[in-house]
C-alpha cells in the first residue's frame, strides 16, 4: 500500500484496501519510519477519520508526512490493544505518547506451602506456589508494608538459606519482630494464627483480625494472663492506627486512580493503587507526549500501554474522558475476563480521591520541572548500569575515616529522587575495635544503622553503596544477613588500577568481574557524587572528633578533679605545662588537693603526651 509517487499520498486508494475489522494501523513516512501506531474497532473508519475532519496542528503535521499506511487485522479489540502496545515499544513512533515503564511491579509473597511460611519482597512472574499480594507501586511501598507486618504479626521474613542454618534466634527475635520458628520457640499452631492474621490484613479484612484479637485479649484477661492481654491490647491499637492511615474505602474494593496534568510541555500521570480498600501507594510517570497532545489523548495512550501486561482492577478512575473510552473498556474487559469500567464523572468520595491524585500529579510535575538539570537522567542511567527493576527512590552510602586507626568515624549519607537528603545523614563514632580495622568499623556502623531500620525508625534503601571492593562488600553482606536485611542492592565502589577519578569499578555481590560505566557515564557521575559526599561527611566528623579530643584537658579524665579543682590547679601553675612539670608535693599544696589525689594527678599527667 505504497504512495503513488513523490508528489503526495493517495489516501483514497489506501482506504479502499483497509477492511472494516478490528486491528492496528501504522503510519509510515517516505523513509519507512513509523510515525504513529494506533488501534481501531473498525480500521477503515478510524484511518479515514484522519483525512475527513479538521485536525489539530500535531495531526496535521503527521498526516503531511504519511507516505504509507500498513494495517494488521486482529480477531478482537483486546488483541488489537496488546499488539498496539508491542508495536509502540518496538518502534517508539514520534507522534505516539511514549511511556517508559518499569520492568515489573513488586508483590508481597507468602510461601504458604511451607510449615513455617515466610513473607518476602517479590518481583517477577507469579507462577510458583504460595500467595501473592499486590501489585505495589514501588519497592519502598512493599518494604514499608513488610515492616508494618513485622510489628503486628511476627512472621519470619528471612531467606530460607538463612532460616535453615540457624542454631540460635537472630536479632529479629530479640526486638520482637519474629517468633523464632527456626529454633522451635513457637508451635506451628500459634505460628499459623499469625500467618492467618497477615493474610487477612493483606486481603483488607483488618476488622476480622481486630475482632479475633479482642476475643483473645478478653480470654487472656479472664485467665489472669495480664501481660499477654496487654500485648494483645497494644497489637490492636497499632492495627487500628494503621487502618486509619491506610484504608481509603470501607467496601474493600479494588481500583486504580489515574490523573494526568501538563505544564511547560511536560506531562505527569499519577497512579494510586487501591487494593482490598487499602491505599498501597502511588507512583508518578512522565510519558513523552507530542506537542499539543490533549489530556484525553495522553490518558488513552497511557492506559493502553500501562495495562498491557498488568493485572486490571474492576474500576479505573480518571480525571478526563480518554479517547475511545468504550473501546478501551471492551478491550480491558476481554483482557481481564470480567467487566472493567473507566469512570471520569464522579461524586462524593471518588471525586475527592481523584482530586487528591490530580494534586499529587501537579506537585510531582512542579518538583520535576524545578529539580536540578540532569539528576533524573543520572538516576535512569544508574538503573540501567546496575540492571535495576526501577529507578532507585532511596540510596545510602557508607564511608570510614580515621587517622592511623584512631578516633574512627563512619558516615552514612542518603540520596533520594530529588538529590541529597541531608536531614537523614548520620555519623557513628566507632569504638571497641582493633585500630585500623575498616571491616569491623563498617560492620559496627551498619549494625547500628540497620537495627533502626528493622525497628521501623528509618526506611530501607533501594541501593546501598560501600566505599570498597569485594572484601568490604563481603563483610557488609554478612552483617546485613545477620540482621535479616534483604531486598537491598549492594554495590561496592572500588578505585581502579590507576586510582584516577572516573576509573572506579562497581562490584555487585557474587560478581566475578566489575561493572565499568566509564568516566563520561551519567551513572558514574552520580556514584562519584554520592561516594564523595559520604567521604566528605566522614572526614568532617573525624576531624571534629579529633579536634574535640585535642581541646579536652587531661585533667577532665582524672576522677575527683572537678571544675573548681581544675581551675585552682591551672591558676596555681600558670597552665598545663607548668602543672605537668610540678612535683606531687607542690600539687598537694594547692587548695582542695590532698596528697593522694596529687599523686594521681602527677602520674596521670606524666604518663601521656600533651
Amino acid at each position: 500500500m505504497s504512495a503513488p509517487g513523490s508528489s503526495g499520498f493517495d489516501h483514497r486508494a489506501a482506504l479502499r484496501q483497509i477492511p472494516a475489522e478490528p486491528g492496528v494501523y501504522r503510519m509510515l513516512d517516505a523513509e519507512g519510519t513509523v510515525l504513529y501506531v494506533g488501534k481501531a474497532k473498525v480500521l477503515n473508519r478510524r484511518v479515514g477519520s484522519y483525512f475527513g475532519r479538521a485536525l489539530n496542528r500535531r495531526l496535521q503535521l503527521m498526516v503531511s508526512l504519511i507516505a504509507d499506511i500498513q494495517v494488521t487485522v486482529t480477531r478482537t479489540e483486546g488483541e488489537a490493544l496488546l499488539l498496539e502496545n508491542n508495536l509502540i515499544k518496538e518502534h517508539r513512533p514520534r507522534f505516539n505518547v511514549l511511556l517508559r515503564d518499569d520492568k515489573s511491579y513488586p508483590y508481597i509473597y507468602l510461601s504458604s506451602q511451607d510449615r513455617y511460611p515466610r513473607l518476602a519482597f517479590y518481583r517477577g512472574p507469579r507462577k510458583g506456589n504460595g500467595r501473592y499480594f499486590g501489585p505495589y507501586p514501588s519497592a519502598w511501598a512493599v518494604r514499608e508494608t513488610l515492616q508494618l507486618l513485622q510489628k503486628l504479626f511476627p512472621v519470619r521474613q528471612c531467606e530460607d538459606s538463612f532460616y535453615a542454618t540457624r542454631s540460635r534466634p537472630c536479632l529479629q527475635y530479640q526486638i520482637k519482630r519474629c517468633s523464632a520458628p527456626c529454633v522451635g520457640l513457637i508451635t506451628p499452631e500459634d505460628y499459623a494464627v499469625d500467618v492467618r492474621h497477615s493474610i487477612q490484613f493483606l486481603d483488607g479484612r483488618a476488622d476480622e483480625v481486630i475482632a479475633d484479637l479482642v476475643c483473645r485479649m478478653e480470654d487472656a484477661a479472664e485467665a489472669l494472663a495480664f501481660e499477654r492481654a496487654a500485648a494483645l491490647r497494644d497489637q490492636i491499637a497499632t492495627l487500628r492506627r494503621i487502618q486509619q492511615r491506610q484504608y481509603i474505602t470501607a467496601d474493600g474494593g479494588d481500583l486504580d486512580i489515574v490523573a494526568a496534568v501538563e505544564e511547560a510541555g511536560t506531562v505527569c500521570v499519577q497512579v494510586f493503587f487501591i487494593r482490598a480498600g487499602r491505599n498501597l501507594g502511588n507512583k508518578a510517570f512522565f510519558p513523552q507526549a507530542p506537542d499539543a497532545a490533549g489530556r484525553d489523548t495522553v490518558l488513552a495512550a497511557f492506559l493502553t500501554q500501562f495495562y498491557a501486561d498488568k493485572e486490571l482492577p474492576p474500576e479505573i478512575l480518571v480525571n478526563a474522558e480518554p479517547e475511545e473510552r468504550a473501546f478501551l473498556e471492551t478491550a480491558f474487559s476481554q483482557q481481564a475476563g470480567r467487566r472493567v469500567s473507566i469512570r471520569h464523572r464522579l461524586r462524593g468520595d471518588r471525586a475527592r480521591w481523584l482530586e487528591m491524585a490530580e494534586r499529587n500529579a501537579d506537585l510531582a510535575l512542579k518538583s520535576r520541572l524545578g529539580s536540578r538539570a540532569g539528576y533524573g537522567r543520572r538516576l535512569e542511567a544508574l538503573r540501567d548500569a546496575l540492571d535495576l527493576d526501577e529507578v532507585p527512590a532511596r540510596m545510602e552510602c557508607f564511608d570510614i575515616s580515621h587517622t592511623r586507626g584512631e578516633l574512627t568515624v563512619a558516615s552514612c549519607v542518603v540520596f533520594d529522587a530529588d538529590g541529597p537528603r541531608k536531614a537523614d545523614y548520620r555519623r557513628f563514632n566507632i569504638d571497641g575495635i582493633t585500630p585500623g580495622d575498616d571491616y569491623a568499623a563498617m560492620e559496627q556502623a551498619l549494625t547500628r544503622r540497620y537495627r533502626r531500620v528493622q525497628q521501623g525508625e528509618v526506611p530501607l534503601p533501594d541501593v546501598l553503596f560501600i566505599d570498597g571492593g569485594k572484601g568490604q562488600l563481603s563483610a557488609v553482606q554478612g552483617a546485613l544477613q545477620e540482621l535479616g536485611i534483604t531486598g537491598v542492592q549492594l554495590v561496592g565502589v572500588a578505585k581502579g588500577p590507576d586510582r584516577k577519578a572516573g576509573a572506579e569499578q562497581l562490584w555487585l555481590p557474587g560478581g566475578t568481574t566489575p561493572i565499568l560505566p566509564g568516566a563520561t557515564s551519567p551513572a558514574m557521575h552520580l556514584v562519584q557524587q554520592i561516594r564523595d559526599e559520604a567521604h566528605r561527611f566522614a572526614i568532617t566528623g573525624h576531624r571534629q572528633r579529633r579536634d574535640k579530643a585535642r581541646r579536652t584537658s587531661a585533667l577532665e579524665e582524672i576522677p575527683g578533679v572537678g571544675p573548681k579543682r581544675r581551675q585552682n590547679l591551672l591558676r596555681a601553675f600558670g597552665g598545663m605545662r607548668g602543672l605537668k612539670r610540678a612535683a606531687a608535693d607542690d600539687i598537694a599544696a594547692v587548695d582542695g588537693i590532698g596528697r593522694e589525689l596529687a599523686q594521681q594527678i602527677h602520674e596521670a599527667l606524666n604518663g601521656q603526651n600533651l
